[in-house]
């Protein structure tokens, strides 16, 4: 691994992973965007949640705060680097150091940490005199699209992603499930903000399929902004009971397909 007290690496590493973070971004998006709102755009008319316009300059506008939060992730991540490399972090990369059942155990624990964390943290930052400074920018998108999904106040980016590096502290984390999270996080955010459905019908209602957020679930809490404050999982609006009421009407609504 690099020197990084040697300005040159740690200023090229940190341009590399800002390029990975953004082609991530933007890749991942672009392919959400091409897939269900281009190619199978016919297949998946009736399932767009959100039918309002979307406002002009809204993508630009979504773009240009998205590149803010990956320089802000960067930043994270280079803080983890270094901390990797000075030893205070509890990340592995050797993986006889835990067996494989604890590597995806941990991904998931992670996972559910995250939820946690974001879950709380959402309705903090929907405070009234939290909301406008740190929120807001995020909720300008009413109608939300693949590119919503980075879209964030440096702020928001931060207090959002701040839980990775403090887990690391805590936590044995394989490189590769960091990693995997990492993707994960994407992935789920661009499927979240797509304001396309691609959950099957009655994925709302099933044993598993229940506890996972998708399009509908979450366009619901940028058009209604006090009812859906998940990020991977419901169950903490379960608990908590700020699942909308509307969800299962218009999930069933939108995985029908119309005559």
């Amino acid at each position: 691994m690099p020197d990084f007290t040697q300005p040159t690496n740690f200023l090229l590493t940190s341009l590399f992973i800002f390029l990975g973070i953004s082609l991530r971004y933007f890749g991942i998006a672009l392919l959400f965007s091409l897939l269900f709102g281009k190619i199978f755009k016919t297949k998946f008319q009736h399932r767009i949640v959100n039918t309002r316009a979307r406002r002009t300059g809204q993508n630009a506008k979504e773009i240009a705060w998205s590149l803010q939060s990956a320089a802000i992730f960067t930043a994270i991540t280079m803080c983890i680097i270094v901390a990797f490399q000075l030893g205070f972090t509890r990340i592995y990369s050797d993986f006889s150091a835990h067996s494989y059942t604890y590597f995806f155990l941990s991904i998931l624990g992670v996972l559910l940490i995250h939820e946690t964390y974001y879950y709380w943290l959402h309705r903090l930052m929907h405070h009234p005199k939290v909301y406008k400074y740190v929120h807001k920018a995020h909720h300008d998108s009413i109608t939300t699209s693949a590119y919503t999904s980075f879209s964030f106040h440096p702020i928001e980016s931060l207090l959002q992603a701040i839980i990775i590096p403090v887990l690391t502290l805590i936590l044995p984390l394989h490189l590769y499930a960091i990693g995997c999270v990492t993707l994960i996080m994407t992935i789920t955010s661009v499927i979240n903000h797509l304001n396309i459905e691609l959950y099957p019908k009655k994925m709302h209602t099933h044993w598993l399929g229940k506890w996972f957020i998708g399009a509908t679930h979450h366009s619901l809490h940028h058009s209604q902004y006090l009812y859906n404050y998940g990020l991977y999982f419901t169950f903490w609006d379960k608990i908590m009971h700020t699942e909308s009421e509307k969800y299962h009407e218009l999930f069933e609504q939108k995985t029908t397909k119309k005559a």
